[in-house]
């Protein structure tokens, strides 16, 4: 078969384009990205021959070998893992389909309109293209790989011209090797960084890839003078060059070492290393244990959120080994979803080798392993939420909305204590100096005549503060917590209740204030609507099923009317959650409430004592209560003939 031609895709050919104009000021990392590439190549050979021995080809000696050549100004990075066939290069490297590109473009846009400074740290790891950062050190790449078990290996080029190429090659052992053709300002000694200098490389290797477990090698040339017998040199000889291959990285698994001799830096790089992320960690967990069952755990949080954490693609799970031999990559068993951001690794010696998936459901170590990780993992977020305000609301930011759908989930799950693991760490937007609270924190501050919890739904925090129902509960100065995601009142819902106080949703049923202002206003509103009847059933009659009930409010001052849900069934913020997801048959039963101090209330009267049959009677119902719909953010289900009656009636 000769050379094939391929055009990249339109975004890969956009991502290119910005690795070549690199938006990325620190281009040595591509290194570290690489080296990552070729270790994790070598953890799936060495996965893959525990039932297939046959594969290692009888090289059972994993290492990665780096070759700067300074006259052809080119660093190879060349591995002995699993390698590719002719497929796997088109869809792992060429498409690039599998790497996230049209999602990290569309972060890219994002952060462009929104002005965010656009650094490595921030975008490439979250979107697995990083190997894509050898771009910005080279204007042309070239991999030759054979896969493990094949006979044909396959060379891939491009020179990020918008194609590459693919054509059979050679090459005698498994594995890959990815030679970059340098740009002139990465080689050379007038070069600011010199890519193809030994000691440069070594510097790096060290820097960033110390702890990678196979070992990483390079030949250093030199000059030396012959010695004699006794090991003195011989005066007048004439150098010799000398080749030696040195092992540049330690190896030894950072989590063998003690708490005490690891340096905040050295778990920073080994976790992007190990899990390809662009920034420090948020929080690191160093755990060792012993007794029933021993194993060492190395956990972090990572500083961002993925972009799919809450996709169906994402894959949750943390690294499994026995005795620091690599068994197992994203073991979703170990630690509940709840913690699927969780990045990491557990090595036990009681976990077996060829443990399989199905096995280690079934695992007793693991549920006991797991069982401690989820408790120190979550008093480590209580210490944190206590002592470190601050950190605790950036960590919530990114990852609160894993623990609210948690809550709701244990539902469905079986797992009736998760609510109380749980509910003590979530935070809402509270309209008390529009801060972050807890649910501790909104109940230490409740007045004693107040015995629920109120919250609000919308899409943002200025809707909320414009809702009419707010309007009593502002006045009389009680805090309402602001539910700005879909999951957060399913959550509340499922927490039904916080230390004997319920949460009750200000649009929903009736406030239940217990003061002696609020008992007036009660009485007051229970006399209008008994004098109000007919006029409240005959609104009724003329807006049919769209609502449940037509009612004199007790909560409105200023607006003319409101839409609420009955205090049994969905509010009318699940409803439309339901709707969002094509599921809708959960309807809010819609009740409408009319402000009796608003002079529409008068006019409303006026129209019912002409004749309730009257057309302006009918429009002045259908309008009253599509300015409730609109109010909650529901669109109405004939804007044409809402806006026709809004005209009639302003020509009026």
């Amino acid at each position: 078969m000769g050379k094939e031609k391929y055009e990249f895709k339109a975004e890969t050919k956009q991502l290119l384009d910005l690795m070549i104009h690199s938006i990325y000021t620190n281009h040595e990392i591509f290194l570290r990205e690489l080296i990552s590439n070729a270790s994790d190549a070598i953890d799936k050979a060495h996965f893959e021959s525990l039932t297939d021995r046959s594969l290692l080809e009888g090289d059972e000696n994993f290492e990665i070998f780096l070759t700067p050549d300074a006259e052809q100004h080119t660093l190879t990075i060349a591995d002995n893992g699993i390698g590719m066939n002719r497929e796997e290069l088109i869809e792992n490297i060429g498409t690039i389909a599998k790497s996230g590109t049209k999602a990290f473009l569309e972060q890219l846009k994002k952060a462009k309109e929104e002005n965010k400074d656009l650094t490595d740290k921030e975008m490439i790891g979250q979107f697995g293209v990083g190997f894509y950062s050898a771009f910005m050190v080279a204007d042309q790449v070239t991999i030759v790989s054979r896969k493990a078990g094949d006979a044909q290996a396959w060379k891939w080029e491009s020179s990020a011209d918008g194609s590459y190429t693919i054509e059979e090659a050679e090459r005698v052992e498994r594995g890959t090797s990815i030679t970059l053709h340098l740009k002139k300002e990465f080689c050379g000694k007038e070069a600011e960084q010199d890519f193809t200098d030994p000691y440069e490389i070594e510097r790096l290797v060290k820097k960033y890839s110390d702890y990678v477990r196979y070992p990483i090698k390079m030949d250093f040339t030199f000059e030396e003078t012959p010695k004699d017998k006794d090991g003195k040199e011989i005066e007048g000889a004439e150098k010799i060059k000398k080749v030696e291959t040195r092992t540049l990285n330690s190896m030894q698994p950072l989590w063998t070492k003690n708490k005490s001799e690891i340096k905040k830096e050295e778990y920073n790089e080994f976790f992007k290393h190990q899990f390809h992320e662009w920034e420090d960690p948020m929080e690191v967990f160093h755990t060792k244990a012993e007794g029933a069952v021993e194993y060492t755990a190395l956990l972090a949080i990572p500083a961002h959120a993925p972009y799919n954490l809450y996709q169906t693609d994402y894959e949750p799970g943390v690294q499994l080994y026995s005795r620091h031999v690599f068994i197992m990559d994203k073991c979703k068993d170990l630690l509940p979803d709840y913690l699927r951001f969780m990045k990491g690794l557990v090595d036990s010696p009681d976990l077996s080798l060829n443990i399989s998936r199905e096995l280690l459901q079934q695992s007793r170590e693991l549920r006991t392993i797991g069982r401690a990780l989820e408790k120190n993992i979550l008093k480590a977020l209580a210490r944190k939420l206590k002592n470190d305000r601050e950190a605790y609301e950036k960590f919530w930011n990114e990852y609160g909305k894993s623990l609210k759908i948690g809550i709701y989930n244990s539902i469905y799950s079986g797992s009736s204590d998760t609510v109380d693991k749980l509910k003590d760490l979530i935070l809402f937007l509270s309209s008390k100096e529009g801060k972050l609270v807890s649910l501790k924190e909104y109940v230490e501050r409740m007045p004693e005549s107040q015995k629920k919890i109120y919250y609000a739904t919308a899409k943002d925090k200025e809707t909320i503060e414009h809702l009419p129902q707010m309007e009593t509960l502002r006045d009389k100065g009680i805090e309402v917590l602001y539910l700005l995601d879909p999951v957060d009142e399913f959550c509340l819902e499922t927490i039904h209740e916080y230390e004997g106080k319920p949460f009750h949703s200000i649009s929903r049923g009736d406030l239940d204030l217990d003061d002696a202002e609020s008992q007036e206003v009660k009485k007051e509103t229970e006399e209008i609507q008994k004098d109000n009847g007919d006029l409240m059933k005959d609104i009724k009659e003329v807006l049919g099923d769209k609502v449940a009930d037509v009612k004199v409010s007790a909560r409105l001052k200023s607006s003319a009317v409101c839409l609420v849900a009955d205090e049994a069934g969905p509010s009318l913020a699940m409803e439309q959650t339901f709707a969002d997801m094509k599921n809708p048959l959960f309807k809010a039963k819609r009740i409408l409430e009319i402000n009796p101090h608003h002079e529409l209330f008068q006019r409303l009267q006026q129209l019912h004592t002409a004749g309730k049959d009257s057309q302006d009677f009918k429009d002045y119902c259908d309008l009253l209560y599509t300015q409730a719909l609109l109010i909650e953010g529901i669109l109405p289900e004939n804007p044409v003939d809402f806006a026709n009656k809004v005209a009639k009636l302003m020509a009026k």
